[in-house]
């Protein structure tokens, strides 16, 4: 099976899952989330990209206007416990199900305590595409999984 064949499963999905994929602060390299988001968005992702330079409160309250399933943050500056604790919080407080993954040059270490913190996934630079498009096909079932179970 191609890379292409394999990214585009997610089409095949009952409901396309929706990513707001951001850059939070003064971080102003955005390649690799651009990549990301276009991988995403060829894997049967609805995918909103929200641009450079945005507050935690900005990237929160976009993703919730949207309705979005997941919210994937880029964090390349050195400031990534600051910002997704930040995110986390505001998430929390606001009775948000948007689940949180992140991207970035991210040390071993604090991997460990984002997904402690609540962070569902935290890929580095060189990840394949097929397996990020797979964390968000995978997380997207698991939640519609769970509403269906709930609303029984």
């Amino acid at each position: 099976m191609g890379s292409t064949e394999s990214l585009r499963s997610i089409n095949y999905m009952k409901n396309r899952p929706k990513v707001l994929i951001a850059k939070v602060g003064l971080d102003g390299h955005d390649r690799g989330v651009k990549v990301v988001s276009r991988a995403l968005e060829e894997a049967g992702c609805e995918v909103y990209y929200a641009g450079l330079h945005h507050t935690p409160e900005a990237v929160v309250d976009k993703a919730i206007e949207l309705g979005v399933d997941l919210l994937g943050v880029s964090s390349l500056c050195g400031a990534h416990l600051t910002i997704f604790s930040a995110i986390l919080k505001l998430l929390r407080q606001r009775g948000s199900k948007i689940r949180l993954f992140g991207g970035g040059i991210i040390p071993e270490a604090d991997k460990k305590n984002l997904k402690k913190m609540g962070v569902e996934m935290v890929f580095g630079p060189g990840t394949p595409l097929k397996e990020i498009a797979d964390f968000v096909r995978d997380t997207c079932k698991k939640k519609e999984l769970t509403k269906v179970t709930t609303s029984k």
